[in-house]
């Protein structure tokens, strides 16, 4: 077998184990549970909320945004190579990759209008109990459920950029940036759903699949690597950009929100929403 292919399927296996023993963490500790904590308890649950905020913050911007631009970007390029018309060139300096990031946001808007207009309980439907008024709404888990939804997105185009790989030294630099990315990013995840009143067996089923994604991408970028096909470029770029905008309407309307109408002082806050942005840029340079 190739030592390429060995290397490739090693960072698979290693991403799917590490994500998911990253995210049992705040599901199997009660010391996490937001809804048990009291005093200086409370108050050290809130500023890790406020680093996942950060870290959720970052990973929209330096991560999913500036990929998805990037690919985009790329793509309108290569099309415009191929096809060098006068028309291409009046089009040039359109901003399709922001009108499709924001095409995603406003899809999310759409679908939680729609959703709360129809049905008012229906953003408390997996929750534990019927009753979720000490639950501010940006907790809801209907808004986990785009949290996760958008996440594994990301999650995929990660994993496919590890497959295509053509060295082995790439594809191993990538695979940590990416699981040190993906670990802190799914601790902060299975964190919100915890805090979400998200039920136990939902909760398990949106962590095991949100860790199946990157090697499914590592799998999918195996293929077309071996097969020597560029794939659908245009589509996946397309796809990253409508996940990163469902990721910015969650974390500029949902998150951040939630956790800066907290009672702890806004200092505090600040100081680790700043933190966990500064780690998502720190890993954006290998990343």
């Amino acid at each position: 077998m190739d030592h390429l292919l060995i290397v490739k399927i090693g960072c698979l296996a290693g991403l799917l184990v590490i994500t998911l023993l990253c995210g049992l963490i705040p599901t199997h500790i009660k010391w996490f549970q937001f809804n048990m904590a009291r005093g200086k308890h409370r108050r050290i649950l809130s500023f890790i909320g406020c680093f996942a905020a950060g870290v959720f913050l970052g990973a929209c911007i330096m991560h999913m945004m500036a990929d998805a631009l990037g690919d985009i970007q790329e793509e309108i390029k290569k099309h415009q190579q191929q096809n060098s018309t006068s028309e291409d060139n009046d089009s040039e300096g359109y901003p399709f990759g922001e009108l499709i990031i924001s095409l995603g946001f406003f899809l999310v808007f759409l679908i939680e209008s729609v959703v709360l207009h129809c049905c008012p309980k229906a953003v408390h439907s997996h929750g534990e109990n019927e009753d979720h008024k000490d639950l501010p709404e940006s907790h809801s888990s209907f808004r986990a459920f785009v949290l996760f939804l958008s996440l594994s997105f990301h999650s995929i185009f990660e994993g496919l950029a590890i497959g295509v790989q053509k060295e082995e030294t790439n594809a191993i630099q990538l695979c940590l940036a990416v699981l040190i990315h993906k670990a802190i990013v799914v601790f902060s995840l299975a964190l919100k759903l915890v805090q979400s009143g998200t039920k136990a067996r939902w909760t398990m089923l949106y962590l095991v699949v949100f860790a199946l994604m990157s090697p499914a991408g590592i799998g999918v970028g195996i293929g077309v690597s071996l097969s020597n096909s560029d794939g659908s470029g245009l589509a996946q770029a397309v796809l990253e950009g409508v996940a990163a905008g469902t990721f910015l309407y969650v974390t500029f309307l949902e998150i951040l929100p939630y956790e800066l109408r907290s009672h702890e002082s806004t200092l505090a806050k600040f100081c680790f929403i700043a933190l966990g942005f500064s780690v998502m840029a720190v890993i954006a340079i290998w990343a």
